[in-house]
């Protein structure tokens, strides 16, 4: 025990404790063998952070699972009441079996109109983590039934922090990322008619990245919004079964005037229910948002990052269910200027929705191939919607 010995030991505790106090953790270690058999690697994600920084070369390692075996469980029978027995859901109405499915492979459950938990079933969700989403009929999230809160303390603190801070680098890439890949859909399906709004759209995306304040960044999206729903109409090319007027490429909800604001409204409440449900599996807060101001009510988080992913999974699902002709006049009900999902139609938008959401693409930064998954709540690409 030499005192250099000493003195380096005491070095390195000061070290330690320094670390400790930060609130920002120290990078994570390159290619270490200790993190495959560490917790906290599908929180730390070191290869990935790693390749982001420029510190490592080469590809991540598959340190975790890409896609869960859990699938998220949809309840629409109204009067229904989800139970447990023995290990398994069970979903029953007048006491007569609907249907019967393990609890681990349950990832969350939607549950839309009048269906009831039993409070067996409840204690059973909180246990696995299982978070319940409540929807009106018509396919507006209501709200969550979820257990305790994150016990990541200091990643609230941070997120609270930059939010009072109204730091815009964040939300400038957020809407830049939306535009883009508003631009792209348009690209790929609108032809020669949208050449002009891909245009206009590349250019205000690089206005957002150069947006000096919040003011100036929602006036910039609300022009590309305006571009994007005007060129909209000519990518759908099957509209003629859909009841209700003709969409014009004007937003409308509670309620939806037409057959297409209808679908857009319903597939911007699943996407909202998936980015609420990656907020809680990280550790945010949904409602303290960077873009959207806060309100009562309103998961603000979760709305700024579904932005992004609007054109992507949301608007070509709608895409696919018109021109594919999945959906037709018997899927949708119109009384009082109003048009609404029927049962049957909500099923079909549910199925083609999933099935985006097990579309496997290609990483661009990592190179790796995985489902299309919002953040940690993916899909199994072999799942079939149900």
């Amino acid at each position: 025990m030499t005192p250099g010995l000493v003195a380096r030991t005491m070095e390195i505790l000061g070290e330690a404790r320094t670390v400790a106090t930060r609130l920002a953790p120290p990078p994570p270690l390159r290619s270490s063998p200790k993190c495959p058999r560490c917790s906290l690697a599908g929180i730390c994600l070191p290869d990935e952070v790693n390749v982001l920084a420029a510190r490592q070369d080469g590809r991540p390692r598959r340190l975790m699972a890409t896609d869960p075996d859990s699938v998220p469980l949809y309840v629409m029978e109204p009067g229904s009441v989800i139970g447990i027995d023995g290990g398994r859901l069970t979903v029953s109405k007048y006491r007569e079996p609907l249907a019967s499915v393990r609890l681990i492979d349950v990832l969350h459950i939607c549950a839309y109109g009048n269906v009831q938990l039993t409070a067996q079933a409840m204690r059973a969700l909180f246990e696995r983590d299982v978070d319940v989403y409540h929807f009106s009929y018509g396919g507006w999230l209501l709200g969550l039934t979820t257990g305790l809160p994150s016990k990541n303390v200091m990643l609230r603190i941070r997120q609270t922090t930059a939010a009072a801070r109204g730091q815009l680098d964040e939300a400038r890439r957020m809407i830049a990322g939306k535009i883009r890949n508003c631009r792209v859909l348009l690209r790929r399906h609108g032809g020669e008619t949208a050449a002009r709004r891909v245009a206009q759209l590349a250019a205000l995306a690089d206005q957002a990245e150069q947006a000096r304040d919040a003011a100036s960044l929602l006036g910039i999206e609300g022009t590309a919004a305006r571009l994007y729903f005007e060129a909209f109409p000519s990518l759908l090319t099957a509209t003629d079964r859909l009841p209700g007027p003709a969409f014009t490429g004007l937003r409308n909800r509670r309620p939806p005037t037409d057959a297409i604001n209808c679908l857009l409204s319903f597939c911007y409440g699943l996407l909202t229910k998936e980015l609420l449900a990656a907020c809680l599996a990280v550790g945010f807060d949904p409602y303290i948002g960077l873009y959207h101001r806060p309100r009562f009510g309103r998961p603000a988080l979760a709305l700024d990052l579904a932005e992004e992913f609007r054109p992507l999974l949301a608007d070509s699902t709608v895409l696919t269910c018109v021109n594919n002709r999945e959906v037709g006049p018997s899927d949708f009900l119109a009384r009082a200027g109003a048009v609404a999902l029927t049962e049957a139609g909500r099923k079909t938008v549910i199925r083609a929705w999933e099935r985006r959401m097990t579309t496997e693409v290609r990483h661009p930064v990592s190179a790796i191939r995985s489902a299309t998954a919002v953040l940690s709540n993916c899909r199994p690409a072999s799942w079939p919607p149900a």
